[in-house]
């Protein structure tokens, strides 16, 4: 069996069994930033960028999940739509998770990440877990990006404030204007319009 001698000659053992059921302390505790990349931003700084963005990452994976929920369970004439809909919607979502989280970490800090914390943290009401009408789920889907445009706006130009323009420019190209996007996309599927037969112009709109 190979031996193997790590720097204070002690000899190690190296076989092909897996080292399973490990534990360790953690290596690092959420809520603090290391100092690992010369990034030219105070300490104080990245930590209230990182409690900022992991606000976000938490009401952004919240509103990524009822996209898959709202496309699994819609029903009704419209569901082809808005189950195509639905989806990208949700795929554009995913995507803007990866890129807050990595803007987190690149920032020191740790990104929240299993399902339970999340829920402990977002501001997005949670849903029932049964179908609801279309009407609803738009509405849902409506006010939850609502939160995020909210925070967006605050955070971009608390970045900015603060000197940490990447965080600024992410927040405002990549994950506000795909919210702005998404919302008028949504919001179009409610306006009362009819389907087959226009409405008859009256004498007032005449007038």
């Amino acid at each position: 069996m190979a031996k193997k001698h790590n720097s204070d000659s002690t000899p190690e053992t190296i076989n092909a069994q897996p080292r399973l059921h490990q534990h360790a302390r953690e290596i690092q505790a959420y809520g603090t930033v290391s100092h690992n990349l010369p990034l030219e931003l105070e300490e104080p700084v990245r930590l209230e960028m990182t409690e900022q963005m992991n606000q976000l990452l938490a009401d952004t994976m919240t509103l990524r999940d009822l996209y898959k929920k709202s496309h699994w369970q819609v029903a009704g004439p419209t569901f082809y739509q808005l189950h195509l809909l639905y989806d990208k919607h949700h795929d554009e979502q995913d995507e803007l998770v990866d890129t807050i989280a990595e803007r987190i970490q690149l920032l020191g800090g740790i990104s929240i990440a299993m399902a339970a914390d999340v829920a402990e943290t977002t501001q997005i009401e949670r849903p029932p877990r049964g179908r609801e009408e279309v009407p609803v789920q738009l509405s849902r889907l409506l006010d939850a990006h609502q939160i995020i445009i909210g925070q967006c706006r605050t955070l971009a130009q608390r970045a900015s404030d603060l000197g940490d323009d990447g965080t600024n420019d992410l927040v405002v190209s990549d994950v506000l204007r795909t919210n702005e996007l998404q919302t008028w996309f949504l919001s179009e599927h409610l306006v009362n319009m009819p389907l087959v037969k226009a409405k008859e112009p009256s004498v007032s709109d005449a007038a």
